[in-house]
């Protein structure tokens, strides 16, 4: 990229050739509107950015940064091509004048104007690039060419100074006198930013082959928060764009997420419902796999067959969200929307030409079909650096899928050690000149699926299917899988997002995905989950992650799901081969840091665990507690910065008057080792030591080295105290569910007590 002072200089040289002043006037052109006035040189510098309702000036206009660029591959003009490098090069705006809502920016080359047309609302100025004004007669009559040769155009760009937040994925800069964002008003667009010192270039690209006239981005700059999202409300109004601002002031989007794990049938609902209820659940997620047929869990992923307890297809699925929502309860359903299952029509027998290819490649021979296997595929282009992970290397000509062990790298190029019919596709004829190319299968576990060539129609035809089985009466949506689409990322995984949203009626109440990108900001109100975590590591593993992430998002105006969690019960092999199972004081832990920064979390629960872990009522009641805190507006805010304190645990209690209270305890049993098996924590309340605890994997009794006057025993869920026997050695405390135990000794002295306590299993 040219820097603008060696441009600015070759324009005055081409000023002498072609008689054109760069004379630059002092008049600035003015767009207002209701929240900021933005001003213009007509030299089409930015010169200042002012939020009216806090005159906080926004842009750093000594940065000299013009509002437009275009972006050429190389000069095409003859002249112009003698003199300077084929290289892409960046020609800023030199000049600019307004007629009416367009402006018309002027380029030092001189070869064209860009018309690029306003639209001024209450809180946003939109700018769209309408044409570009060309004579052909004067630059390009002797070329057969589209012209100009734009490849790409810079719509808005702005030098906005650092604000004490930044939102990387809402492109925002912002605090509660000022924020300003440069926001996409469709898909096409690329939105991001260019740091400098003290300031970041804000900008809306847009680029042709996605979509150059046409597309363009708003500036919204605001005093605050509250009035960014305002204004971003109505601009997603009046562009048709999904209502990220509505998702994110509903109350659904911080519940928590009962998400179905396993294979589930419509006849297992009432339960599912009634364990949802146990923990407060007001959402719980369907996975496609538990409505559609599936092989190996992704393996068929695009036919979306019905399952056989789903008999009158539409009909049974409609009967049972029914159910749930009568409940009280929103269903959402979980998808890998760009995913093709390996195993699915659109690969075998014969593979669909619409998968995605990472690479083409030409056949230099034809292939008969008579043989299954070839010792080599001769193909015309350079094969260095084509994928060599054993289970990618599959090439696909035509509707049959190759695999190979190895290639050349030297002319002739070929594949080696061919195998024909791979993933089930049926060997046939493939003539001379044939493209095909590497295809994009799925980096995430045992091959299973590939990816959709978002350049096609196939991603409309999928998105149809999975669109069907949503409007049955699921009401949000997880997008998973987000990341599975080709280049250019910033592109396709939001648009391969709104091309399945647009279907889903009625709109999502919000949507959660696996990536994101700028326009996905308009769906994903809920962010992105975390996945699952070994109970073994779980906290850890939340402090490496979401704990880090969830600021982040915040400067997004935004969450992020805590999620996912699993319920593994004890003895149960988690798939990292643990045994340990969940304990309530993790998700208590989860639960806790999520609510401080008002995040949420998704559950992926198993009916089979969940009816074999002796501490189930347990976790769920921590879940209840931590949902019904923050829906009743009962969360204090001076808890908040208490539980942003990460390395403390917390614990949220109901006190005898049936209140919450929130106090801050240390483990004292981990119960793990088993030689106590009992998990406790100690923690400070109106003078007393308290002990919470409770057997990790069933039932029993241990003996505690106190006087048996030193205690009172509670029992949560009887709610009621329990009488404590002395045995020998001190006392014998029953070991269940949770129970509480208070104490006017010191705290050093019942962790000691705790520390030499035997147990005695019944």
């Amino acid at each position: 990229m040219k820097s603008r002072m060696f441009v600015n200089l070759v324009g005055a040289a081409f000023a002498v050739v072609i008689g054109f002043s760069s004379k630059v006037r002092a008049a600035d052109i003015e767009i207002a509107c209701r929240d900021f006035t933005l001003r213009v040189g007509e030299d089409a510098l930015v010169k200042s950015l002012v939020v009216k309702a806090t005159g906080v000036e926004c842009v750093d206009a000594s940065l000299q940064i013009p509002l437009f660029t275009a972006t050429q591959d190389r000069p095409f003009n003859n002249e112009i091509k003698l003199i300077h490098p084929n290289k892409r090069t960046v020609y800023p705006a030199c000049s600019l004048r307004r007629e009416g809502d367009v402006l018309i920016a002027g380029f030092t080359h001189r070869q064209y104007e860009a018309k690029v047309s306003i639209k001024t609302a209450d809180g946003y100025v939109s700018f769209t690039l309408e044409d570009f004004i060309c004579d052909r007669k004067s630059t390009y009559d002797y070329l057969n060419m589209d012209i100009p040769p734009v490849v790409s155009f810079r719509v808005m760009q702005l030098p906005v100074k650092n604000r004490k937040n930044f939102g990387d994925w809402l492109n925002a800069s912002w605090d509660e006198k000022a924020a300003v964002g440069v926001i996409g008003t469709s898909p096409y667009p690329d939105i991001d930013h260019e740091e400098r010192v003290g300031a970041r270039i804000l900008f809306g690209e847009v680029y042709a082959g996605i979509k150059l006239r046409g597309a363009g981005a708003a500036l919204i700059a605001a005093p605050g928060r509250e009035a960014f999202l305002d204004a971003m409300d109505a601009l997603e109004r009046d562009f048709g764009l999904p209502r990220g601002v509505e998702s994110r002031r509903g109350k659904a989007v911080n519940e928590s997420i009962y998400h179905l794990s396993g294979s589930i049938t419509p006849d297992q609902v009432d339960e599912i419902i009634s364990y949802a209820k146990k923990g407060g659940f007001k959402l719980i997620t369907f996975g496609q796999s538990q409505v559609t047929k599936e092989i190996g869990s992704w393996g068929r992923f695009g036919d979306y067959e019905w399952r056989d307890c789903f008999p009158n297809r539409e009909a049974d699925l409609k009967a049972m969200l029914a159910k749930i929502k009568a409940a009280g309860i929103s269903p959402g359903l979980h998808t890998l929307h760009s995913h093709i299952g390996l195993k699915s029509r659109y690969v075998t027998p014969v593979a669909d030409p619409r998968l995605n290819k990472t690479r083409r490649f030409t056949l230099a021979e034809a292939l008969p079909a008579g043989t299954n296997v070839i010792a080599e595929v001769r193909v015309f282009e350079p094969t260095v650096d084509t994928v060599m992970f054993k289970p990618c290397r599959i090439l696909q000509f035509g509707g049959e899928l190759f695999s190979y062990e190895s290639y050349t790298t030297e002319p002739p190029y070929k594949f080696l050690g061919v195998k024909r019919g791979a993933h089930g596709t049926i060997p046939t004829t493939h003539p001379y000149g044939e493209i095909g190319g590497i295809l994009d299968i799925s980096e995430f576990g045992t091959p299973m699926s590939c990816y959709i060539d978002q350049n096609s129609d196939l991603q409309d035809e999928v998105a149809a299917k999975i669109a069907k089985i949503y409007n049955c009466g699921f009401e949000y949506v997880y997008l998973d899988g987000s990341e599975g689409v080709n280049r250019p990322f910033n592109f396709h995984v939001a648009n391969a997002q709104y091309r399945l949203w647009k279907l889903l009626k009625p709109e999502p109440l919000f949507g959660e995905g696996a990536a994101k990108t700028h326009f996905g900001w308009h769906m994903l109100a809920g962010a992105n989950a975390f996945d699952c975590f070994s109970p073994t590591v779980f906290k850890e593993k939340l402090r490496e992650y979401p704990f880090k992430q969830a600021p982040i998002t915040d400067q997004d105006m935004s969450r992020v799901d805590f999620g996912w969690w699993y319920l593994w019960a004890p003895g149960s092999r988690d798939w990292w081969g643990n045994t340990v199972g969940v304990q309530a004081d993790m998700w208590e832990y989860g639960a806790s840091v999520a609510a401080a920064w008002n995040c949420a979390i998704s559950i992926q629960m198993y009916l089979g665990e969940l009816r074999k872990h002796p501490r189930t009522d347990d976790i769920l009641e921590t879940m209840r507690r931590w949902g019904d805190v923050r829906r009743r507006g009962l969360f204090r805010e001076e808890w908040r910065p208490l539980l942003k304190n990460y390395e403390q645990e917390h614990h949220l209690l109901v006190n005898a008057k049936g209140d919450y209270e929130l106090v801050s305890y240390d483990m004292i049993s981990d119960g793990i080792k088993m030689t106590m098996p009992i998990r406790a924590f100690v923690f400070e309340k109106d003078g007393a030591t308290w002990v919470v605890y409770w057997h990790v994997s069933g039932n029993g009794e241990f003996t505690l080295p106190l006087a048996a006057g030193d205690v009172a025993l509670f029992d949560e869920f009887a709610g009621k105290t329990i009488a404590v026997k002395t045995v020998s050695g001190g006392i014998a405390l029953p070991a269940a569910g949770r129970m509480y135990l208070k104490t006017s000794l010191p705290r050093e002295k019942v962790k000691a007590a705790f520390a030499a306590a035997k147990a005695s299993e019944k």
